[in-house]
């Protein structure tokens, strides 16, 4: 998909992306070994915003696995459609079982669930496994399978082979450790805060009306935020609705009263927003 890493910031930068040197450099070299990519770091710094990016770009599907506590394998994997096969049994009484049981077990009667969708068909996809640290522990030895050989085994069908491999992206939050054997298979990523230039580049690119000057008051602010002990600091995603806030204020600077009465947009609990409002000091930021 990449000629070069370069060809990768440039490329992503047009869907609005702006990527690090690092990110460039792990993109292009994912796509060139043919290698999963498992990204990882707080929330809301452009995890999955990566992987739709590259699907942008790439003019590919995306095809989206969210992981959660007790996803199984019916729906990542396939899953048969009992209705329909009941209604078809019932509409074939007089056939014999050996009949019946070759027709609903087709490619008719088969729901595929993302993973096997990534995996059919010749047109181009990115597959993306959100929040792969949510998913239990079994469904990591499901993801071994399915990325070492992109292959799944349906019994009544036979082996689904991929003929044109996907672009695949794990991303995980790193709220508990994923497996060495899952890691040896992907190449590893961390995305974490961004510079201050670089955050405000992403700013201004997001929030096209904001003015330079309030943009970097806003950088400088979740900058000092982030340097606080809280529960769940600002990420870029906040970032962003906040400056979109304040262009909706009308706000030109940044006071009190209005810091004051839009860090709900930034701080999501409230002995945080206490605590930032006790010790924010405007004048040293």
């Amino acid at each position: 998909m990449f000629t070069s890493v370069d060809d990768v910031s440039a490329r992503l930068a047009t869907t609005g992306y702006l990527a690090s040197p690092a990110v460039a450099t792990t993109v292009f070299l994912a796509d060139r070994l043919g290698k999963p990519l498992l990204v990882e770091g707080p929330a809301g710094v452009g995890k999955t915003e990566l992987a739709k990016a590259v699907a942008e770009v790439a003019r590919a599907r995306l095809v989206r696995l969210q992981c959660y506590e007790g996803i199984d394998e019916a729906r990542a994997l396939y899953e048969w459609n009992h209705a329909k096969q009941l209604l078809r049994i019932s509409a074939g009484r007089d056939e014999t079982w050996d009949a019946t049981r070759t027709d609903i077990f087709g490619e008719e009667f088969l729901l595929a669930r993302p993973l096997l969708t990534a995996i059919r068909g010749t047109d181009p996809k990115v597959l993306l496994i959100d929040e792969t640290d949510k998913a239990d522990v079994e469904v990591e030895g499901l993801l071994l399978e399915v990325l070492s050989d992109f292959q799944i085994t349906v019994p009544e069908l036979g082996t689904i082979t991929a003929t044109d491999r996907p672009f695949v992206v794990l991303t995980s939050n790193a709220s508990r450790e994923l497996s060495e054997a899952l890691r040896r298979r992907c190449l590893f990523l961390h995305i974490g805060f961004p510079d201050e230039e670089l955050e405000r580049r992403i700013v201004r690119l997001k929030v096209p009306g904001l003015e330079e000057m309030l943009a970097e008051s806003v950088v400088r602010v979740v900058g000092a935020l982030r340097e606080m002990d809280l529960r769940k600091v600002p990420s870029v995603a906040e970032t962003i609705d906040w400056a979109r806030t304040l262009l909706a204020l009308g706000a030109d600077t940044l006071d009190e009263t209005v810091v004051r009465d839009s860090l709900g947009v930034l701080l999501k609990h409230q002995d945080d927003i206490l605590k930032a409002a006790a010790k924010l000091d405007l004048g040293a930021v």
